[in-house]
């Protein structure tokens, strides 16, 4: 049975990282270290713990079964580490240090960014990270301390998860498809997401259209579907906020799909303060924000 007294804890989050990218060099790049000497440690902990972790194939670096176990655990052991120093570090101002928030880039474009002042007002020593990403990350792995994501996300044994509310979307184009009646929308030009994206809930509502909509253009981006809709490409569905701060023509009073918005936490946020007060300010101003979010209001 190998023993591991030799064994650098340190390395737990390097082997973690190895694991999820299989590449040298793409882990040096992500926590600032040499990929020469990410292959020492990786050597090193393989030697210290009588185990090999990782096999080197075409792809990439795989982990073997002996790695996969030991990643399993490792995660745990390197959340709940990290989970520790959170809870004990003591903090002159209880609302001081960093809170990472990731979510789809729109919702902090359109909608969050224009609230940091008066939360930074209030607390100033808060250090958000704003990270625009659309795959979900890791709350064991500490990659975010809170998500807004649309729909209900998968379970990770270190999430909370509610519901925040409604996200409204409507259909968008340039004033001159202003007085396209709804029973002719579907003889209009239309931007779509490419096809990778067909399932979303968006896709679904076009798809379902009679006459079938005519998709001149498909995009993977949803700034670049706004500013299609600019030029005069077509009519698209786009988020309610999204449409009235780019000043594009509203088509139609109502709105077409709703989509929930749920906030994902780390299970400290009940029991550490900064955690505490940025989940309060992210209920409290998504209420304050609840009308223009859902597209209650037409901008016609």
């Amino acid at each position: 049975m190998p023993t591991s007294t030799d064994f650098d804890w340190n390395d737990i989050p390097l082997i973690l990282a190895l694991a999820r990218s299989g590449s040298m060099s793409a882990t040096g790049r992500h926590l600032g270290v040499d990929a020469s000497t990410i292959s020492r440690r990786i050597a090193a902990a393989e030697k210290a713990l009588k185990l090999r972790l990782f096999i080197r194939d075409n792809t990439g670096y795989q982990l073997t079964d002996a790695g996969k176990t030991f990643v399993a655990h490792g995660e745990a052991v390197y959340g709940n580490v990290q989970s520790m120093l959170q809870a004990s570090s003591q903090e002159a101002d209880a609302t001081a240090g960093p809170v990472n928030i990731t979510s789809i880039d729109f919702l902090f474009d359109y909608w969050l960014l224009e609230h940091v002042p008066a939360l930074h007002a209030e607390h100033p020593h808060l250090q958000l990270t704003l990270q625009a990403e659309n795959q979900n990350l890791s709350f064991t792995r500490r990659e975010a301390d809170f998500a807004l994501r649309l729909g209900q996300p998968g379970e990770d044994a270190a999430l909370v998860m509610r519901k925040l509310g409604d996200l409204g979307f409507a259909v968008y184009g340039h004033p001159k498809f202003a007085d396209t009646p709804r029973a002719c929308w579907g003889t209009q030009p239309w931007i779509a997401y490419a096809d990778e994206l067909a399932g979303t809930t968006e896709m679904q509502w076009l798809a379902a259209m009679s006459p079938p909509p005519r998709k001149v253009l498909k995009v993977n981006s949803l700034s670049t579907m706004v500013r299609a809709c600019h030029a005069g490409v077509g009519m698209a569905l786009l988020p309610c906020i999204m449409g009235r701060q780019q000043g594009l023509q509203r088509i139609g009073d109502q709105v077409e799909v709703l989509r929930d918005i749920w906030l994902l936490s780390h299970r400290d946020a009940g029991s550490i303060a900064r955690f505490k007060t940025v989940s309060a300010w992210l209920s409290q101003t998504y209420a304050a924000s609840e009308q223009l979010l859902c597209g209650a209001a037409s901008h016609r």
